[in-house]
């Protein structure tokens, strides 16, 4: 193991020594950056400039919409990377995002944008970015050699972060600088910049079926029994279920920060879109910190997860006793930071644990369940916001995650544990030239 960790770290990152992960990688990066920049520019728009009186409802709402794609079209999408070749996948995602998102630069500048329109919009921006994402995670075999899997894993959803930090930055500047179609010609750009690389891109052909790599990507999965339908995944994944069901039911809580944030900043702070910019861009930055640090961090999966949902609790209870900007983008480093971590820590687990033939479906269907609970807060939280103060919501997250660490600390599959314990150590030696190991969580 040593020798192996020597020789690793003198080898360049993949994404310099493999030129068409580099490219895809670069791809996933403009089409997240785009997605996350429209949702946080368009919400900003909402609570500050189209909406005078539920702005609380017409945000969560937005959300809202902007999170019911991935959940409804989950079986449409687990069939679509089953069967059809993964760059036409992406590469159509990312141009039909592209074409969408320029129809409505036009009917911005044409002028009287009205709000049925933004809602299209990120409706279909969504509906493309759920095929985009679990094609890419599922597709990484036919781009990098297995003993590059981890590592490609680690960058691709790592990646995640970054953009989201990007996008976020710039989302609630644009619209303050440059209106919704300022805003919808940034994103279209990225998004046919994004389809013009993956066009570039040579994905490999799929090994045979029964070789342990390829057999789940462009092509019927190689399982003598055939493909599993959704349901029987997770019903072949008792502990794995087990684990979505605690992070589904944090996320209704968690997911919520995206409604507050514009609701805090416009009520409590009485700033403007850079102090949106700042606190969504220090929740990306402590994201992206715990994606480059998630996989040093020791201790059993599930025990850790329970300890960084408690600090996330408390992380999200401090704005709603302070209120300060610089208390709240403290606070959402730190929140960020436990995302980061458990998303390392867990999507690793998973790429284990799932069986090769099985996860063009588990990596949909497990967008699915965590975003299942998105639309619901989105829209709670939403309402509340009109009747409510945003400190108030701050202290309702942190109430909502405690349950939710409580049940993840109290579960238990010994064999199971025992195997990803086991498996930490490579997963440290393969992170260590290239940052994260395995990152994401939903998003």
């Amino acid at each position: 193991m040593t020798a192996v960790t020597t020789d690793e770290g003198r080898r360049p990152p993949l994404v310099l020594r493999n030129r068409a992960f580099g490219t895809v990688w670069l791809a996933q990066v403009l089409t997240q950056a785009a997605v996350r920049m429209f949702q946080v520019g368009v919400s900003w728009w909402l609570v500050a400039y189209a909406v005078a009186g539920g702005r609380g409802l017409a945000s969560g709402l937005f959300m809202a919409v902007s999170t019911l794609p991935a959940v409804a079209l989950a079986p449409v999408v687990a069939r679509a990377v089953a069967r059809f070749a993964h760059r036409s996948v992406l590469r159509t995602a990312a141009g039909g995002a592209g074409v969408a998102a320029a129809a409505l630069a036009c009917w911005a500048y044409a002028g009287g944008l009205p709000l049925a329109a933004a809602y299209a919009a990120t409706l279909a921006l969504a509906a493309c970015q759920a095929f985009f994402d679990p094609c890419l995670t599922t597709s990484v075999p036919e781009l990098v050699d297995d003993e590059d899997i981890e590592a490609a894993t680690g960058f691709e959803l790592s990646t995640q972060s970054l953009a989201s930090l990007g996008g976020a930055l710039m989302g609630a500047l644009i619209v303050d600088g440059a209106g919704v179609a300022g805003l919808a010609v940034g994103c279209a750009s990225a998004y046919l910049v994004a389809a013009v690389l993956l066009t570039t891109v040579r994905f490999r052909t799929p090994a045979a079926p029964g070789a342990d790599d390829g057999t789940d990507v462009g092509t019927e999965p190689g399982a003598d029994d055939g493909p599993r339908s959704l349901r029987g995944i997770l019903a072949g994944l008792p502990f794995v279920r087990r684990i979505l069901l605690c992070f589904t039911a944090a996320n209704l809580f968690t997911t919520a920060v995206f409604v507050v944030i514009p609701l805090y900043t416009k009520s409590v702070l009485a700033d403007g879109g850079s102090t949106v910019a700042l606190l969504e861009a220090s929740l990306g930055v402590g994201t992206l910190i715990g994606s480059f640090t998630g996989a040093r961090v020791p201790g059993r999966p599930t025990t850790l997860g329970a300890w960084l949902l408690t600090l996330m609790a408390l992380a999200l209870a401090a704005p709603g006793l302070f209120a300060s900007r610089f208390v709240i983008a403290g606070c959402l480093v730190v929140a960020g930071w436990c995302v980061g971590v458990i998303g390392v820590r867990f999507v690793a687990l998973f790429q284990r644990l799932v069986p090769t033939a099985d996860k063009p479906g588990f990596f949909a269907v497990m967008q699915a369940v965590l975003g299942a609970t998105f639309p619901l807060a989105s829209l709670l939280f939403g309402l509340l916001g009109d009747r409510l103060s945003p400190q108030t919501l701050c202290l309702i997250q942190a109430a909502g995650l405690l349950p939710a660490a409580c049940a993840l600390a109290l579960l238990r599959d010994p064999d199971t544990d025992a195997g990803a314990d086991a498996d930490e150590a490579p997963q440290a030696r393969t992170s260590h030239p290239t940052e994260p190991v395995a990152t994401g969580g939903q998003r």
